[in-house]
């Protein structure tokens, strides 16, 4: 799925193919899950992503000219040119906005960037809600970081991301996809908290104890950058100004019921407020169990996650609930919606013995209600961004 030997040379072979000359390294960034934590990103919040074995590959060379040529294995088309003194904020409304935009936020902070030839190629399913765009953005980045001698960290590759995709391609999104994409280990999940960035590695091993965790891709399409997602995200910031607080990551969870009352008739804010606050908590609760041992516990604190998403948050849709629903009634320990919303992936935990009984109720379900087939797989925790060519 991600950057096999095979795949890395034959990445570099078409760039040698495009550009007349093999690429001066590869490079391969992954696509992310999160565990648990949606929506607490952009609230100061705690997050819990860990990197998927699917990842965007670019095989990149260094130019001198002030200009970015650029080719995607996974769009029709062919290489597109770029002059650097051109790239402006919102300026694209393709693909090539996700790296152009970190070009242009590299340079803007300063890093003399002169341009790059690349081509990139990806296993990361696209508007599935694990986070292609982060790595095509961190991959990127990280090459970029490397060819030039940037000496920038990892996390501060994710802050410019991050600034790439708000600012340049105009999407509201918080730093966790970025960080995600940029920091993860393999066999871990990210214990992140994205007001100070502070990063935690909890072990997260369920084969070695009998689980599984599968994604359910459900094939709905969504777009962050339009509408609803913004929607939220500002009515998370009107709930942090009429409480008087920085963000919603201040509240805490034992003064929500007080904060929620101080909101009076403000009823889409309050339910706003209400599944971050609670979010965060969830958050905490599963690091508690990973550490503890009690790993078979998270499946309840996910589901009650799914359930604050499709009633206070309200960004779910029939399919993804089906997923939660049927899997739930078919002996999995927990489920819920991951990513942005508005359709994507869920996540299920499953007992490895029940994992085909599972995802064939699930299939099932979704033929019976006329769905489009799900994709279903297992999700690994693996390695971050890093070169590999």
């Amino acid at each position: 799925m991600g950057e096999t030997t095979a795949h890395v040379a034959s990445v570099a072979e078409r760039f040698e193919e495009l550009y007349g000359a093999a690429p001066e390294g590869v490079w391969s960034a992954p696509g992310r899950v999160n565990l648990i934590g949606e929506h607490t990103d952009y609230n100061d919040g705690f997050v819990m992503p860990f990197a998927l074995p699917h990842a965007t590959v670019a095989a990149v060379s260094r130019r001198t000219d002030g200009v970015l040529r650029l080719h995607s294995e996974d769009v029709e088309g062919g290489v597109v040119e770029l002059p650097l003194t051109g790239l402006a904020p919102e300026s694209d409304r393709t693909w090539t906005a996700y790296p152009a935009g970190v070009v242009w936020a590299l340079r803007e902070a300063g890093h003399a960037v002169t341009g790059a030839d690349v081509h990139l190629a990806s296993t990361v399913p696209t508007g599935a809600g694990l986070s292609s765009s982060a790595a095509l953005e961190v991959v990127t980045a990280l090459a970029l970081n490397d060819l030039f001698g940037l000496g920038l960290k990892g996390w501060q590759l994710a802050r410019l991301c991050q600034r790439a995709e708000n600012v340049y391609v105009g999407a509201p999104t918080g730093i966790m996809d970025q960080t995600a994409s940029a920091c993860c280990q393999e066999g871990h999940a990210l214990f992140l908290d994205t007001r100070d960035l502070s990063q935690k590695q909890i072990p997260f091993d369920l084969a070695a104890e009998g689980m599984r965790l599968l994604v359910v891709d459900t094939r709905v399409k969504h777009s962050h950058s339009e509408g609803e997602y913004g929607k939220r995200r500002a009515g998370c910031e009107k709930g942090a100004a009429l409480l008087g607080v920085d963000a919603l990551r201040d509240i805490a969870y034992d003064d929500l019921d007080a904060a929620l009352a101080r909101l009076g008739d403000e009823e889409e804010v309050r339910r706003l407020v209400r599944h971050v606050v609670t979010e965060d908590q969830r958050v905490e609760k599963v690091v508690a169990l990973l550490e503890s041992g009690g790993t078979r516990s998270i499946g309840e604190v996910l589901t009650e996650g799914h359930a604050s998403l499709r009633d206070d948050f309200r960004i779910s849709c029939p399919e993804l609930d089906l997923v939660v629903e049927t899997a739930l009634s078919s002996g999995a320990l927990g489920a819920r919606m991951t990513g942005g919303g508005f359709g994507g992936s869920a996540i299920v935990l499953v007992e490895a013995a029940d994992e085909e009984t599972v995802t064939k109720a699930v299939e099932e379900a979704f033929a019976a209600a006329d769905f489009t087939a799900p994709r279903v797989f297992t999700a690994v925790p693996s390695a971050g961004a890093r070169r590999v060519g």
